[in-house]
């Protein structure tokens, strides 16, 4: 990285058609708001000095910038909106002259770190811009240029005319230039257009009077350039990065059912053969070994799978990190702090949070189990729950190796259950349960009545 190229990202717009009372560039794109894609781009094309123009909403992107744990970027305040150019101006102070200033948009959250590293590499002649061509131009500024093809300016479609309207190469609002001659144009935009704004386009054709060589970067997709002012293009957005990473993923080797119904909000590193079905979501960072197969509509946020395991539909695993040849699900969920060992069968509608799993163990029905450590080969039978809330603390329920928890069986914690102990079925465990030998807690013996009647309604 280099000092001598700082990036100024405008991020003060108000996002009005959002209809939305989150700013508009904390709107997430594959699980990371907007903004956080394009301070990763600029920082994967070299710029280590980032500058971000609040304003709308300002409190709200601020702090979110605090969490960052990637390096914080400086943010300004722009306490009125009159423009590109003059939110531009309000970071400039903080950049030296000897710097090349990169304008992005915390709204464009496509932009590769590529484009970016071409836009510096085009700008070191003194100016450049990234443009893109496009099918129907409507509601971008166009690109002029001579009858040499030198660019000479940009016109926003409001004040261009029918002929000028007609030009496809259009602008993308991405430029770069050397900061003492980006302050001195800043200095010269006027506001006398037909919305009283100070556009930063016109430093466009006053780099062009000035005889400066104004050079273009082409955008390698129109999608990488588009701005997101609205649900329907953020959601437009959202599939145009899925794409990406499916693109990506597939050629590391992915087995997707059907990539349109695969969704990335993370990081995920594979080994070979991994096949994921539809309606599969991965959030944070999600790692998975050799031949694990994920069934449709699963949730895995945080996690860590071995080879060869197997996750049944509609499953939910949360920071968790799962052994090889585990078979888990269909409904089932894994909360933080559970660990697998290899072999584990969690089944339908078992959940288990904090709780830390033997090799070979089995819970393959109705359980719940919560701040427990539970051995090697140990059967938990359905309806089993560990009893580990007491309304004010949590407690721990430890299950030695190979013991055997009959149906629907409470154990209340803080409590012991031996190694190759038998739980009864139905018993509720309060002390300690011996190794070997056969525990059975049941509040009476089973009656019959004959003398009782079946109730009515009155």
């Amino acid at each position: 990285m280099t000092d001598r190229v700082h990036a100024i990202v405008l991020a003060a717009g108000q996002g009005t058609r959002m209809k939305s009372a989150l700013p508009k560039v904390l709107h997430p794109i594959g699980g990371q708001p907007m903004l956080g894609h394009v301070l990763d781009a600029a920082a994967s094309a070299g710029i280590a000095s980032s500058h971000v123009v609040l304003g709308h909403g300002a409190e709200k992107v601020g702090d979110w910038l605090k969490s960052r744990s990637a390096e914080q970027p400086r943010s300004v305040l722009q306490l009125k909106q009159l423009g590109t150019a003059h939110a531009v101006s309000q970071a400039m102070p903080e950049v030296p002259d000897t710097a090349l200033v990169v304008v992005l948009y915390g709204d464009v959250p496509l932009i590769t770190p590529e484009t970016v590293a071409a836009l510096i590499a085009a700008a070191k002649d003194g100016f450049a811009l990234v443009t893109v061509t496009l099918d129907q131009p409507r509601g971008y500024g166009r690109i002029l240029r001579d009858a040499a093809g030198r660019v000479t300016g940009i016109v926003e479609e409001k004040d261009a005319t029918p002929e000028q309207r007609q030009i496809r190469e259009v602008n993308t609002g991405l430029m770069a230039a050397p900061a003492r001659r980006l302050r001195r144009w800043l200095s010269h935009v006027g506001n006398d257009n037909a919305n009283g704004e100070y556009y930063l386009t016109d430093v466009v054709g006053l780099a062009a009077r000035d005889g400066i060589t104004v050079r273009t970067v082409s955008a390698a997709a129109s999608e990488e350039v588009e701005g997101v002012n609205d649900p329907l293009q953020l959601a437009r957005a959202e599939r145009a990065f899925q794409r990406r990473n499916v693109e990506r993923l597939q050629r590391d080797g992915l087995y997707l059912a059907d990539p349109a119904r695969f969704d990335l909000r993370g990081s995920l590193r594979i080994g070979r053969d991994v096949r994921i079905d539809v309606g599969c979501v991965l959030e944070g960072q999600v790692e998975l070994g050799d031949d694990v197969q994920i069934g449709p509509y699963c949730l895995l946020r945080d996690v860590r799978v071995a080879a060869g395991t197997k996750i049944d539909a509609f499953s939910v695993l949360h920071e968790a990190a799962v052994g090889r040849a585990c078979i888990i699900g269909p409904y089932a969920r894994l909360r933080p702090g559970t660990v697998l060992g290899d072999g584990v069968h969690i089944g339908n509608f078992v959940e288990l949070k904090k709780t830390t799993v033997g090799d070979g163990s089995k819970a393959n029905h109705l359980a719940y189990l919560g701040d427990a450590v539970v051995g090697a080969r140990v059967n938990i039978g359905a309806g089993v729950i560990t009893c580990n809330y007491d309304g004010a603390n949590k407690f721990t329920t430890v299950i030695g190796d190979e013991a055997f928890i009959g149906t629907d069986s409470q154990l209340v914690a803080p409590v012991t259950i031996g190694r190759g102990a038998y739980i009864a079925a139905g018993s509720t465990i309060a002390k300690d349960a011996p190794a070997d030998q056969l525990t059975i807690n049941r509040a009476r013996e089973q009656r019959s009545l004959p003398s009782w009647k079946r109730p009515t309604k009155g």
